[in-house]
């Protein structure tokens, strides 16, 4: 049985959606086969953040129709302040293996967009192992840089003629909403922002144990894996989300939803 009892419910002025993996991948496939737009976030802490600092990416974040809780700490979130009762959250590499499931038993090709060459032929070659009736129709890697709108129109003709049914972007967060919100109407087929996942998919970055995972202690192996690179997201963010998150319980402060309409195009591609 689907849960989506409670539709979307605020954290920190995100409206995130109380939902389950099966919710969701029965949503992404309703709007492949009728050939719709659908945009789906899988969002963590770091995507709440960047949302509670940046209106425009607020903004942003919640035109999405799907903002899944991807971190334990936003699943809490959601139960603590609106009553969820979510048992699980909604993990963007799970979620990429069971759309994947789903597409190759219902003939819907696929289609990658993000990461490096390298990263997409092995991520393809693994999925393609563990679901041999998968059809990916594209793999497009990232240009890791941001697009001009003749560079983003081309790519959006080549994912559409490729003719992928769904479509998993990987460019990291926030780009990768960004890029969703800008381009999920013109592609007309569901756009998945899934993050880390082509990487995890590709064998190139370990996934943390599920017991860490279960208690929402991902970011710390995450931090031990990439140091360098993440150490600002998890010393300033995490402890600033519970802060927030405290004042949003007992009433101390308002999130609004509204955000600020982006004043240009910042396609990253």
């Amino acid at each position: 049985m689907t849960l989506n009892v409670l539709g979307k419910g605020n954290v920190l002025g995100v409206e995130v959606d109380a939902i389950d993996y099966d919710g969701v991948v029965a949503r992404v496939l309703r709007a492949a086969k009728e050939g719709r737009s659908l945009s789906v976030t899988a969002t963590a802490v770091h995507g709440v953040m960047c949302a509670v600092l940046d209106p425009q990416h607020r903004f942003r974040l919640n035109r999405h129709d799907i903002v899944t809780p991807d971190g334990q700490p936003v699943r809490w979130a959601l139960n603590i302040l609106h009553g969820a009762k979510l048992a699980d959250r909604v993990y963007g590499p799970e979620l990429v293996l069971r759309l994947c499931a789903a597409a190759a038993k219902n003939d819907l090709p696929v289609g990658f967009y993000g990461s490096r060459p390298e990263a997409l032929a092995a991520m393809q070659a693994r999925l393609l192992a563990r679901y041999p009736k998968l059809e990916v129709a594209i793999g497009k890697p990232s240009l890791f840089r941001r697009s001009t709108p003749e560079e983003q129109e081309a790519i959006n003709a080549e994912i559409r003629d490729s003719g992928a049914r769904i479509v998993f972007v990987g460019l990291g967060c926030p780009r990768q909403e960004v890029w969703a919100y800008e381009n999920a109407d013109d592609l007309c087929l569901p756009v998945v922002a899934v993050g880390a996942a082509f990487d995890f998919h590709a064998g190139l970055l370990p996934q943390a144990p599920a017991a860490l995972q279960r208690r929402g202690l991902e970011w710390a192996f995450r931090l031990w894996q990439e140091p360098g690179r993440l150490w600002r997201r998890y010393v300033y963010l995490n402890p600033a989300f519970l802060l927030l998150l405290a004042g949003q319980l007992l009433r101390l402060r308002r999130f609004t939803d509204r955000g600020i309409p982006p004043r240009r195009s910042e396609n990253y591609a």
